[in-house]
Parts: structure tokens; C-alpha cells; sequence
């Protein structure tokens, strides 16, 4: 199978798209694109590239229909530089290659992550593992960003001292904090990163991690647009509803939609957290 060029992709190759205060991703390498899935998904009967029109359609169709392995083929490898806390979420997704910048043996830049004002937030009532959407006061905010530099600051004093001593860099780095950058190289094939995407672009992931997941999506639209669009609307933009959602859904619908729909619903009406997580998919749509 030959390699497809992307010109949009190869114009890009390298460029550091800014994330964060001091982060970034690049696209190091890809290959293929929008056509290698077409090529994939047609090699078993010989059919090669056709109109546009033509292979936007069926890469529609394999992603609608979850034919997963065609976007296997499609392989980015990206060069990204991130808070650890940020890099441990990340890790999370097994369904990549990783080699990480290792403070064993180089010693680590004075690079730290520091939020803005309008992302420092007070503890979720609702939510324990995230934080309010009300904004704090300025000076709150302030304040909490000026303690963050201030220890920063004071642990990299350390780890300078140590390191400077002639102590073992692997010793000397484990009192670093977790708003330490790393860097590392990330090889992934689309249809995983399509599932990385979807997972960190939720308004419930952190917010520092959907900002690099952005970052992933534009570069992604420029390797394999027809993929990037038909995801983007068939899994960011839409919603997958339960046996009891789609009850709740035809009995909105009222009688004409019942019958449309496949008849009338027997479930009970949702409630509670069932009910908000319903209403929430009707609200659904990413704001990207």
C-alpha cells in the first residue's frame, strides 16, 4: 500500500501548536490520511480511491457503522510537552506507544504549569473528582496562582542544590511537583485517538487535559478531514441513548413520534441522576 501524502498534514509537520503556559504538540510523522481508509476498507474487492464525494461517504459509513479497522491504518505520531498530572490522566489510554524524557538522566527544565485566573475554581459540590464551574474572586485567584509559583519556585531551589551537589538526578527529582512539564513522543493510530478524543473532549475531563485533546482534534482535521468530520459528528456531536433514555424520548414525542419510533414505551419515567443525565444528552454537542 503506498504512502498517501496529506499536503495540509506535511505543511504542519513540526509546526508547535501552544497549549497551556508552556506546552505544545506537534505532529512529528503520520501516515496516511483520509485515503489509506478508503485503500483499507476497499483493498478485499480491489476498488481504489474514487471521487471525494465518493470515499467521504464510505469513511462515513465505517465510522457510523463502527468499522473500526480501516481507521487502524492511519497511524500520528506527536511530540508533546505537558504537566505530569496532566501526562498521568494521558497514560491512562493504553492503545499508544510512549517514550518519556527521563529525569534519571537529564536534568529537568526550570518548567512549570501555572493556571489562569479564569481556571482557578473551588471543589465540585457535585462532582469529586472535578472543580466548580463559578469563577472564584479575583484575588482568590490570585492568591492561589501566587502559593503555586511560590512552591514551584522553592522545589526547583532544591532540586538545583541537589543536582548541583553531585547528588543522583534520579534522587534529587522526587520532591518535583506535579505542575513539573515532561515531554514525550506519542504514537497512536486514528481510530484510538478518535476514543482518546471523545473520552478528553467531555466537559467532565480536566480542563487542562481538553485543551491539549483540542489541540489533537485540529491537527487531526488537517491528516484525515472526511474521518475528523464524520467523528466529529457522529460521536462528538451526537449521543448514544439507553433502552430507558429512548423510552423517555418517545414518550416526549408524543403519539405520532411513538409510532415512528417503534411503538409506545412501557419504562417508567426517569428520575434522579437518570433523568440529568438524559437531560444532559439532549444538551449535548461539545463546544469546542
Amino acid at each position: 500500500m503506498p504512502h498517501c501524502l496529506v499536503p495540509a498534514a506535511e505543511e504542519i509537520l513540526d509546526r508547535e501548536f501552544p497549549v497551556l503556559n508552556k506546552g505544545f504538540v506537534r505532529l512529528v510523522d503520520y501516515l496516511g490520511g483520509d485515503e489509506r481508509i478508503v485503500q483499507a476498507a476497499r483493498v478485499s474487492y480491489g476498488e481504489g480511491t474514487k471521487s471525494y464525494r465518493e470515499d467521504a461517504a464510505l469513511i462515513d459509513h465505517l465510522l457510523r457503522n463502527e468499522h473500526t479497522s480501516p481507521f487502524e491504518q492511519v497511524v500520528l505520531t506527536f511530540h508533546v510537552k505537558l504537566p505530569i498530572f496532566v501526562a498521568r490522566q494521558w497514560i491512562r489510554h493504553r492503545t499508544a506507544r510512549v517514550n518519556e524524557i527521563s529525569g534519571r538522566y537529564s536534568v529537568m527544565k526550570d518548567d512549570f504549569y501555572l493556571p489562569t485566573e479564569e481556571a482557578v475554581a473551588l471543589q465540585s459540590e457535585d462532582n469529586k473528582q472535578g472543580r466548580s464551574p463559578e469563577p472564584v474572586s479575583r484575588e482568590l485567584a490570585q492568591g492561589t496562582i501566587a502559593r503555586l509559583e511560590e512552591a514551584q519556585n522553592s522545589a526547583y531551589a532544591g532540586y538545583t542544590e541537589l543536582v548541583g551537589a553531585g547528588l543522583a538526578r534520579e534522587l534529587a527529582r522526587i520532591d518535583l511537583p506535579l505542575s513539573l512539564y515532561t515531554e514525550w513522543f506519542w504514537q497512536i493510530d486514528l481510530h484510538n485517538l478518535f476514543r482518546f478524543l471523545q473520552l478528553r473532549l467531555d466537559p467532565h475531563a480536566q480542563l487542562e487535559i481538553r485543551e491539549y485533546a483540542r489541540a489533537l482534534l485540529d491537527i487531526s482535521r488537517l491528516v484525515a478531514p472526511a474521518a475528523t468530520a464524520s467523528f466529529e459528528n457522529h460521536i462528538l456531536g451526537g449521543a448514544r441513548f439507553s433502552r430507558e433514555e429512548l423510552a423517555e424520548l418517545r414518550r416526549r414525542l408524543g403519539e405520532a413520534g411513538l409510532a415512528e419510533a417503534g411503538g409506545r414505551a412501557e419504562a417508567p419515567e426517569l428520575k434522579g441522576k437518570k433523568l440529568e443525565r438524559f437531560e444532559e444528552k439532549l444538551r449535548s454537542g461539545r463546544q469546542l
